[in-house]
């Protein structure tokens, strides 16, 4: 064939429904970047639920600064510690800040009637969300508890063993959700492209009648396809950031949720999806129509 003729029956090889496509493969693909944003925020949350879960440790009244100073030295060096801005996460209140903080709260002096604060310094210490198994707090307690100067060590148990078993319902639920998604998204993108090239399979058949091969038939679609997935995926992520960013300005505190690299990354995954997704969804209904004999194209 000529190269002339060539270009023209690629250019009308390649060329099929264009709004249909594109419009359905974005819906598809912003049901499937709406569900992301979810999980995203999702994860952002249970960390920060995680990253204030903390332990008290009580020390003993008459303690000495020394002593203060070195059990929090010792407990800093441990890994379970959470560790924020290269330093570990251990905050010092002295018997006088918890007596004023209590007074601040309930708006009663105790110290007027029992002629002494009976409040203890104490140290509040974040623990790292792979340590707050039930298990693992029960072991870091004792471990602390055996330290000199310490009085009493204090989680609530209750509240820790609420969000593990929380959280892990909640992720069980999530990922059976995403993989039922994923396969609707597949199946959707496919039978919108197999749908759109229906209207093509006698032109293909009439371009392996004249000798054109496979591959010559295939090029013209799959670069179509890839231009419409790109579309679409731009699309697609321009309508999700534009709804996180009305998000952000009109839900009060939604912000704090942010994550920008995984945003970012899941924009990147969505364009990219896009593409792939319509690429080899052409890919297989060309196949198939080249495939297929002159009756079952009827």
């Amino acid at each position: 064939m000529e190269k002339g003729t060539k270009k023209r029956l690629r250019k009308t090889l390649g060329s099929y429904p264009s709004i249909t496509v594109v419009l359905s493969i974005s819906l598809a693909l912003f049901v499937l970047g709406l569900f992301g944003l979810l999980l995203i925020h999702t994860d952002k949350l249970t960390r920060i639920i995680r990253q204030n879960i903390e332990i008290q440790v009580y020390l003993n009244k008459n303690i000495t600064d020394a002593q203060k100073t070195k059990i929090q030295k010792t407990l800093g060096s441990n890994e379970y510690i959470l560790v924020e801005q290269g330093e570990p996460w251990i905050v010092f209140v002295s018997k006088e800040q918890a007596a004023e903080e209590f007074i601040k709260a309930t708006g009663e002096d105790f110290s007027k009637f029992l002629g002494d604060n009976p409040l203890r310094d104490l140290l509040r210490v974040k623990i790292l969300p792979g340590y707050q198994q039930l298990d693992s707090m029960k072991t870091i307690t004792n471990s602390i508890k055996s330290m000199g100067g310490v009085y009493e060590v204090v989680y609530v148990e209750s509240l820790v063993n609420s969000i593990n078993t929380n959280i892990a319902k909640i992720s069980i639920i999530l990922v059976a959700f995403s993989i039922i998604l994923i396969l609707i998204v597949i199946l959707l993108i496919n039978n919108t492209i197999k749908l759109a090239l229906y209207s093509q399979r006698f032109l293909i058949r009439s371009m392996q009648l004249v000798g054109a091969t496979g591959t010559f038939i295939k090029k013209p679609f799959l670069a179509r396809a890839m231009f419409y997935g790109f579309i679409a995926g731009g699309i697609t992520v321009s309508s999700l950031y534009a709804l996180t960013r009305y998000a952000y300005k009109y839900i009060e505190d939604l912000h704090i949720l942010e994550d920008k690299e995984l945003i970012f990354i899941l924009f990147t995954i969505i364009l990219i999806a896009g593409m792939l997704l319509a690429v080899i969804s052409t890919y297989r209904a060309i196949s198939k129509y080249l495939k297929m004999s002159l009756d079952d194209l009827y």
